[in-house]
């Protein structure tokens, strides 16, 4: 199928944009690769020490046979759902890999924080944050190098970029990405979001919110609805970086083990190949652009237009918000998955899942079918489903065929809309985004007076006093990277959305997070510059008339242009400032809000 003009347009656009950076990554790596293995290169004491807690027969076998070894980055911790099942993979790698001739090791583990316990909270203020500590312990980890390939254990929210942030430092290595799958559906997303807004009404007390919350989160697995982690499995089907069709397989199911197993052996697999695939090769300018179409047929997260932005800068790639504009107006919405439908993971999964919308892109022109990935076939082998055979453990992959639920997917020639729902808006209140694709279609363009808050706390307080019933733009300022860290603020879902409910036109403005989550309400998030400095939303003031028009693609302050010149920028209190650099660990962040990129730049720490 000839690609698409405009995913063309754009791939072109960001190979020449990125030829430098792009081409000095590549030759670090190649220098890396080209390097004796570690065993051989390092002092006796050296290889001593990197083998002494291993079986004796591994370390006959990694230093004298001279045997592959496979890095395990786990992200495991029991406070995760998601991340639980990980306790018992790398018993079950190192077996596989024992199998197959090779060893493994456990090279590190890396944090993983639960933005589901943290929203609200002040450690949500660590969240972004913790995706570029994982990428640093990554790389502590893989710094022993003493390895030939590795496996990176991880699914939710800052995780997964995280992970393959630091992979993509080690780029010279053969990468599997190695997920845990979601959890059995339990109470719908669609009566979660009821009842949270009758808990912000005072409706019903906490002794039923509670209950909801602990049918919908129930058991080991991620969350169900399609948020941050689930949208991080649909991009790694998409770059080709899992084993194929493993993103949704529940980690109850006994296929799971056999597609870690097969992670194993697919590593393993680059390593014997002639066409030598390490994933810093992989992971090119057509790889990205395979994940951004993939992020927007399938209504992901928003999260990943400050994530992918960052682990493209890793491979030295740069995107930046245009080039997800522009593909979003060619590449249709394939998916609805809660928030964007009634469907969860699971329904998605089973009405066809990655393998049907990569095959519906590809065959529409609208992906890149001429990459790399971790698997010889190349991403033809993502448009299939994996299955345990008859007669025992062993994988077969089958065609997944129509759709069996149009209500869910649709062909891309029958898209629940033409594009993929995410809009930039641009204006003088600066850069943002908005992603539509959730929010009902006469609420696309919301003029009203603003209302400034200074934190999500006052917001919430503002709507139980009832001083929002009426139509207003919610400003949230003072929620950027170099202020607190840019939380989420998926807390004030709820109430925005009993607004909304009553029949007032709201919006929310904010330089912070909304996440995959975002919901029905129209919110222009990631606003850059950010107010903390000296971003436009600090010249707003109560009662400015605020314009967000998603499908003109601006965000304005309706003020007279002589008069805005003329505003001194807002300051955040000392108050406020105390207030978000203290308590739960965040004294130890000030180096990471100083030195921040904007959000556009992928809020980086560590450039």
């Amino acid at each position: 199928m000839k690609l698409h003009p405009v995913l063309e347009a754009v791939t072109r656009r960001i190979r020449e944009r990125s030829a430098p950076s792009r081409s000095a990554y590549l030759a670090r790596i190649d220098e890396a690769a080209g390097r004796e293995r570690g065993a051989d290169r390092m002092g006796c004491a050296n290889v001593a020490h990197a083998f002494a807690g291993i079986p004796p027969n591994d370390k006959f076998r990694v230093v004298a046979e001279r045997a592959p070894n496979i890095a395990i980055v786990n992200s495991y911790n029991d406070m995760l759902s998601a991340h639980a099942p990980f306790a018992g993979f790398p018993q079950v790698i190192k077996d596989e890999a024992r199998k197959q001739g090779a060893t493994a090791q456990v090279a590190a583990g890396v944090p993983a924080m639960c933005d589901g316990v943290t929203q609200g909270t002040a450690g949500m203020e660590l969240s972004l944050f913790s995706r570029d500590v994982i990428a640093m312990a990554t790389a502590v980890g893989l710094s022993h190098d003493v390895f030939d390939a590795a496996l990176m254990l991880g699914i939710c929210d800052k995780i997964v970029p995280g992970l393959l942030i630091g992979a993509l430092h080690f780029g010279h290595l053969p990468t599997v990405f190695v997920p845990g799958g979601p959890m059995p559906s339990g109470l719908s997303n669609s009566d979660k979001a009821k009842v949270r807004e009758q808990a912000a009404q005072g409706l019903v007390g906490r002794k039923e919110l509670l209950e909801a919350e602990e049918k919908a989160y129930h058991t080991q697995g991620t969350c169900t609805f399609y948020g941050t982690a689930n949208s991080n499995q649909m991009l790694m089907e998409a770059m080709g970086l899992h084993v194929p069709g493993s993103a949704f397989v529940q980690p109850q199911q006994a296929l799971r083990e056999e597609l870690t197993r097969e992670a194993v052996r697919t590593a393993l697999g680059i390593l014997k190949a002639q066409r030598f695939t390490p994933i810093g090769r992989l992971v090119d300018e057509r790889c990205i652009v395979n994940a951004m179409a993939a992020l927007l047929a399938t209504g992901g997260s928003t999260n990943h237009l400050i994530h992918w932005v960052a682990v493209a800068r890793a491979a030295g790639i740069a995107i930046d918000w245009n080039d997800f504009d522009e593909l979003s107006s060619v590449v249709p919405l394939l998916a609805r998955v809660y928030p964007n439908g009634l469907a969860d993971v699971n329904q998605f999964q089973a009405a066809g899942g990655p393998g049907f919308v990569i095959r519906e892109l590809l065959d529409a022109g609208l992906m890149h079918a001429d990459v790399l990935t971790v698997r010889e076939g190349g991403l033809r082998e993502y448009t299939r489903e994996p299955a345990l055979a008859a007669e025992g453990q062993r994988l077969v992959w089958r065609d997944i065929g129509a759709s069996r639920e149009t209500s869910v997917v649709r062909p891309a020639q029958q898209p629940f809309s033409p594009t993929g729902g995410l809009r930039l808006l641009t204006g003088n209140l600066g850069r943002s985004v908005i992603k539509v694709s959730a929010v009902p279609d006469d609420r696309h363009v919301i003029e009203a007076p603003a209302r400034i808050f200074d934190s999500q706390e006052a917001l919430q307080a503002a709507f139980k006093a009832g001083e929002l019933d009426r139509d207003v733009v919610c400003v949230v300022r003072w929620q950027g990277p170099q202020a607190n860290g840019m939380p989420e603020l998926h807390k004030l879902t709820p109430p925005l959305a009993v607004l909304q409910g009553k029949g007032y036109r709201v919006a929310l403005v904010t330089d912070g997070r909304m996440s995959g989550a975002s919901g029905k309400v129209p919110a222009a998030i990631h606003v850059s510059p950010e107010a903390a400095v000296g971003g436009p939303l600090a010249l707003l003031r109560d009662g400015d008339l605020v314009r967000l028009d998603a499908p003109a693609g601006r965000l304005e302050a309706l003020v007279d242009a002589a008069e805005w010149s003329r505003r001194e920028p807002a300051r955040i209190t000392r108050e406020q400032a105390d207030a978000n650099t203290h308590g739960v660990g965040r004294e130890l962040f000030a180096g990471f809000r100083r030195n921040a990129t904007l959000a556009e730049e992928g809020a980086c720490t560590w450039l």
